[in-house]
């Protein structure tokens, strides 16, 4: 079998080539990094240099997911900037080259937590300077100025909450494994209730940010923020909603889910996180029910979509035969979250 099932590395080699002459030297092998759950990356190398791609998943894609040129735009805006991103070399749109489109950036030197098991060791104390760096560049990242990056074209803020209801429950519709009536249910009440825009919490929104979306280095500092496929203009407080509802899954559906970082001594609260985030960026959070309960809408619904492809067998990886097990313990835990009509 092969070692980068969905990427071709001679029609990749050949396509790069014209891209960046010379900069592959040698011969080049590659390998599918293990973890991913919904984008494909491949670590490859020369035996020299080695680079990072990018692309959608086998199978089941829905239209408005896996945009691999959303992430190429915007880490390639943010660089530069207090946000640590990889640097971009290449976006590939032709669906001709590999089968689908993809985008090649710098590989970084790295950790990915996204166990308890790897934080334990570093003791409590590291993992909570982690943690509360975590929360340090989310800030960084929603102070940004999407005009002053080029990103002002990036999204649409006004109207984006009642969007991304529409969207999740559409997306909802198009991946539904069985009759999910509590799921609809959370639907009506998100939509009954969303709220006013305001342009006060408008910037630049990751779209899926938790602690195994980036790339902590040995110092502890935090080298990179990566998988920027649903990343968007619109209500920041959404990531830092999403966050929290990543840290609650472990106690909720199981960290084998998604992740169970949360769990490790030393990893702050979720108050703690709101805390340290409003003191860090002097914003007054104010009641973040609503965005909670889409938090957890949001994420049973991409659980719900994996848990589609894997049923379609078009899905890469360890852990999708569980996947599915999430999804109801969101949706109660999305209805708690918003309280009674």
């Amino acid at each position: 079998m092969s070692e980068t099932p969905g990427l071709d590395l001679a029609a990749f080699r050949t396509w790069y080539d014209g891209q960046r002459p010379g900069e592959i030297a040698g011969e080049l092998s590659g390998r599918l990094i293990a973890g991913g759950r919904s984008n494909l990356t491949y670590e490859l190398s020369d035996g020299t240099s080695a680079w990072i791609v990018r692309r959608p998943p086998l199978g089941h894609v829905q239209a408005t997911a896996h945009d691999m040129g959303r992430e190429f735009t915007v880490m390639s805006a943010l660089a530069g900037t207090d946000v640590p991103v990889p640097a971009t070399y290449a976006h590939c749109a032709d669906t001709e080259v590999i089968g689908a489109p993809f985008y090649v950036m710098e590989r970084i030197e790295g950790t990915a937590y996204r166990s308890a098991s790897q934080l334990e060791p570093l003791g409590p104390e590291r993992t909570a300077t982690i943690a509360d760096r975590m929360v340090d560049v989310l800030v960084a990242l929603h102070a940004v100025d999407p005009a002053a990056v080029g990103l002002a074209e990036f999204g649409r803020p006004q109207g984006f909450l009642e969007r991304q209801v529409r969207r999740w429950g559409k997306q909802l519709e198009g991946s539904k494994t069985t009759d999910r009536p509590n799921a609809d249910e959370l639907h009506r009440r998100l939509t009954e209730r969303v709220p006013a825009d305001d342009d006060a919490w408008a910037g630049i929104v990751h779209g899926d940010y938790r602690l195994d979306n980036l790339l902590t280095g040995s110092d502890d500092h935090i080298k990179a923020v990566v998988d920027w496929e649903m990343a968007t203009l619109g209500d920041v407080r959404t990531d830092l909603a999403l966050l929290l509802v990543y840290d609650q899954i472990a106690a909720i559906a199981g960290g084998a889910l998604v992740a169970d970082v949360s769990r490790a001594p030393g990893y702050p609260s979720p108050q703690a996180h709101l805390d340290r985030y409003a003191a860090t960026s002097g914003r007054d959070l104010g009641d973040m029910g609503f965005h909670l309960g889409l938090a957890f809408f949001k994420l049973a619904v991409i659980l719900e979509g994996i848990h589609y492809r894997f049923l379609q067998g078009a899905t890469v990886g360890e852990g999708f035969d569980r996947i599915g097990a999430g999804f109801d313990p969101l949706i109660s835990a999305g209805l708690d979250a918003l309280g009674e009509d």
